[in-house]
């Protein structure tokens, strides 16, 4: 194990000494409040000491095992000792690895997923229904709920854009969505295309967690106006008969996001000004990556077509990512949901550049 590893893991076990002790004095349990802080942290390096002492014991088997070797009659039990403990210390060594990488405490949170047509017109909108359609698919096979917060269908029965909220009782959905932010191309006929030529086409996604209520940013009620309008959608005779829609303005910016999924407008004024949150927190975060060369590059790209994370060529059945240089041809069973693959691997990845990072800053 890395030299730097074992120097952290070593504090980590030395905090969990500190934290039993501070756990067991009367005037920290008697303050709620800092007894129960300190009660999510003793978990959290309870968890990562309890793995760094299973490895070392496991270490010294190993060295017991390469003692045994040299013992007569011991070579062949030896050697079945040596391969089993090598095998535990490399799955332990890369569970202690994700154990370290550095938290996004937004990943525990739901998301909303926005999805918008760019280049390529109506191809681009029928593009944008199909990516719908695969995160709606892959959401349902993680067991998430989906609710449609707004919608602007194009006339060709796509989507100029569409807003999702995605939440999960059991697991963070912005933390497994989070890396399809940006630029998505497709390359395909369109049925719009009488001569059977090839077109690309591009969309963009956006995946922002829903803010915490206790860490949302503040809007200002004389920074915001708010329009009311008859819901565009479907959604049955009721929905739109009456101005339940809510669009909210926030002045300063510009930005803007609606909800008309539900009849009563006091909800949807609600869920658009919690859309409104993310998109003003998501501003700021972008900023500060914009001032540290050193985080990722910001989330949402420009529609372009050059702009782009990911492309979809539908003659190849082939779906490429690249970032991460990885190219599936299964684009067909991917499109109907089957985004694990991708989504596993693209969040490999970044905890590989989060260990590199940690690696740089240890040396």
């Amino acid at each position: 194990m890395k030299a730097f590893l074992r120097a952290q893991l070593e504090r980590y076990a030395q905090r969990l000494e500190e934290l039993d002790f501070l756990l067991s004095r009367g005037d920290i349990q008697s303050d709620m409040t800092q007894f129960l802080a300190l009660s999510r942290e003793h978990a959290e390096v309870s968890a990562i000491a309890s793995r760094w002492t299973r490895w070392q014991a496991r270490a010294r088997d190993r060295e017991a095992a390469l003692l045994m070797q040299s013992e007569p009659g011991m070579a062949e039990l030896a050697a079945e000792e040596l391969a089993d403990t090598e095998r535990e210390l490399v799955s332990l060594e890369a569970e202690l690895q994700r154990m370290l990488l550095p938290k996004d405490p937004d990943d525990a949170r739901p998301a909303f997923l926005e999805i918008r047509a760019g280049t390529g017109g109506d191809e681009s909108a029928l593009f944008a229904a199909d990516l719908l359609r695969m995160y709606t698919r892959y959401a349902d096979r993680q067991g998430w709920q989906v609710t449609l917060v707004s919608e602007s269908p194009s006339e060709l029965g796509g989507y100029k854009e569409v807003v999702l909220r995605i939440e999960s009782a059991h697991e963070g959905v912005y933390g497994r969505l989070k890396f399809e932010s940006g630029g998505h191309r497709v390359q395909r006929v369109p049925v719009t295309e009488s001569q059977g030529r090839i077109h690309t086409s591009a969309c963009t996604v956006a995946v922002l967690p829903e803010p915490d209520e206790r860490a949302a940013v503040a809007l200002n009620p004389a920074d915001l106006r708010i329009d009311t309008f008859r819901a565009s959608g479907a959604g049955g005779q009721h929905i739109n008969k009456t101005d339940s829609a809510v669009r909210v303005t926030h002045l300063p910016t510009g930005l803007v996001a609606e909800c008309q999924d539900d009849r009563s407008q006091h909800r949807n004024k609600a869920r658009a000004l919690q859309v409104l949150a993310a998109r003003l927190q998501e501003k700021e975060r972008q900023e500060r990556a914009a001032k540290d060369a050193a985080l990722r590059k910001g989330l949402i790209g420009s529609g372009d077509r050059s702009d782009r994370i990911r492309t979809y060529n539908f003659p190849q059945g082939r779906l490429t990512d690249h970032r991460i240089n990885l190219t599936l041809y299964k684009l067909t069973l991917i499109l109907e949901g089957d985004l694990g693959e991708v989504i596993d691997a693209l969040g490999q990845a970044h905890e590989a550049e989060q260990l590199a990072a940690l690696e740089v800053g240890a040396a």
